[in-house]
């Protein structure tokens, strides 16, 4: 096989730059008599590219493509995240929560240390006073009014936002503990208390500009396969996969829970037609394999798979995927993928239980509304201690930063699309019908979907296979 060197080289000698896309197919197909040819066909150009190689070559799972599309893991590739020590990382862990989130709020409003403000009241008595804070403690008082516990690394105060202030109000309700937040407002006459006018999230910047790819490219995301249960769609996926043969597909995105695993629930194993946890995994092995091998797929796990269920999860041990195909690539959950230059946030989507639990108005119904909740709070995480167990490190992993192009989300088994401020926001759905659990807790999923981003325009498209 040709090396790198020697193709750039002859290049050189016919006046031509090459780019990398060309020397990769040259070396894939193994042909030296390829170089004059392109050569050639390039004419005066002075940069030979994918488009001076005559024709596509057609194979048996469709369109061809002449490189390998660009991938790569930016936060979550396997084996990053590690074990947690003990209660010194839960330290680290908030603190490294608190100074990310707090950094973004300072770009928008200047604070005072908490402590400033508890030890001369008398200097800032009705004066506006601005503060940033980790949300300790939150609650209605009997009058309904919201009062909120705010500590930064210097003090804790509390906070009141008053229901007659509609707006202010409104987000109020949806504060939630560990969240960081800033407050402007008014100190009471003896100090105690921020009289809250104004609340501010670390949030997207409005003038937020997503990147948009500069070459073709279409990505494939998808989530709750849920391979082993009796309710796995087998008829659904096999149209999906009918239709990736002749697509233009360059990645399929798996935003967890694979298969269905073992005594995830009471009962489980009523409901199991794959009841040994390695089979599943071989059975879902088997149908990446059926797929287009051009496509480059990236698995992460859920809480239904075979690792830890406090987040961030490991990939998925080589040992359950030995059988899984070459163009697949196994990462934690959440991770950050860069697809040609487009930030892909991918997160299984646990949390979105409590969020809803805790969030007025909240609903499975509606998954775009929790994503713009966790694009506010730039945090996927739900409060620690909920039913979403958190592996405090001392990298808070949850924080999302840098913003991604695209979020996507999956667990809750509906679909939806949603945008705010540029980030285009997904949740994937599932690949299983109504199990009995979501029967008594009344949620309907919406299952057999996929949805389509075109990486040029970042523009969304949901297929149906049901």
């Amino acid at each position: 096989m040709l090396a790198n060197a020697e193709i750039v080289r002859r290049f050189l000698e016919t006046k031509h730059q090459v780019h990398p896309d060309v020397v990769n197919y040259i070396r894939e197909q193994n042909d030296p008599s390829l170089i004059d040819r392109i050569a050639a066909a390039a004419g005066d150009a002075l940069v030979v590219s994918t488009e001076h190689i005559p024709g596509l070559k057609k194979v048996r799972d469709g369109t061809r493509f002449l490189v390998d599309p660009d991938v790569e893991v930016i936060v979550g590739s396997a084996g990053s995240s590690g074990s947690v020590s003990g209660h010194e990382d839960a330290v680290h862990y908030f603190r490294n929560r608190y100074n990310t989130l707090s950094s973004m709020i300072r770009t928008r409003m200047t604070a005072m240390p908490v402590e400033a403000l508890l030890k001369s009241p008398g200097r800032y008595r009705d004066e506006e006073c601005s503060i940033i804070g980790m949300v300790a403690e939150v609650r209605t008082t009997p009058k309904g009014h919201r009062m909120v516990e705010v500590e930064d690394p210097t003090g804790v105060i509390r906070v009141l936002f008053n229901k007659g202030r509609d707006e202010s109000f409104e987000e109020a309700e949806r504060i939630l503990p560990d969240d960081v937040i800033g407050v402007k407002g008014k100190l009471s006459g003896d100090g105690g208390l921020l009289f809250a006018e104004q609340l501010v999230r670390p949030d997207v910047p409005i003038n937020n500009a997503p990147f948009k790819s500069d070459r073709p490219g279409k990505a494939v995301l998808i989530s709750d396969v849920h391979v082993g249960s009796d309710t796995f769609l087998q008829d659904a996926w096999n149209r999906f996969a009918d239709w990736l043969q002749d697509s233009d597909a360059s990645y399929l995105l798996i935003a967890g829970d694979l298969v269905d695993g073992i005594g995830i629930y009471p009962g489980q194993e009523n409901e199991l037609t794959i009841k040994n946890i390695y089979e599943q995994y071989d059975v879902f092995a088997e149908m990446l394999c059926d797929l287009p091998s051009r496509i480059r797929i990236v698995a992460a796990p859920g809480n239904h798979d075979v690792v830890r269920m406090a987040e961030p999860q490991p990939a998925i041990p080589r040992e359950f995927a030995a059988n899984f195909p070459p163009n697949c690539t196994l990462v934690e959950n959440p991770c950050l993928l860069n697809l040609q230059g487009v930030r892909v946030l991918m997160y299984h989507g646990r949390s979105i239980d409590d969020m809803i639990g805790l969030i007025p108005g909240a609903s499975y119904e509606r998954p775009g509304e929790i994503m713009v909740e966790m694009l506010k709070r730039r945090l996927l995480a739900a409060p620690y201690g909920m039913r979403t167990p958190i592996a405090a490190m001392k990298t808070d992993r949850l924080v999302i930063d840098p913003l991604p192009e695209i979020l996507l989300t999956g667990h809750i088994h509906i679909c939806g699309v949603t945008r705010y401020r540029g980030v285009l926001g997904v949740n994937a759905g599932t690949w299983q019908s109504q199990t009995s659990f979501q029967k008594q807790m009344n949620v309907h999923p919406t299952p057999g979907r996929a949805v389509v981003v075109d990486l040029q325009t970042l523009q969304p498209g949901v297929i149906d296979f049901s």
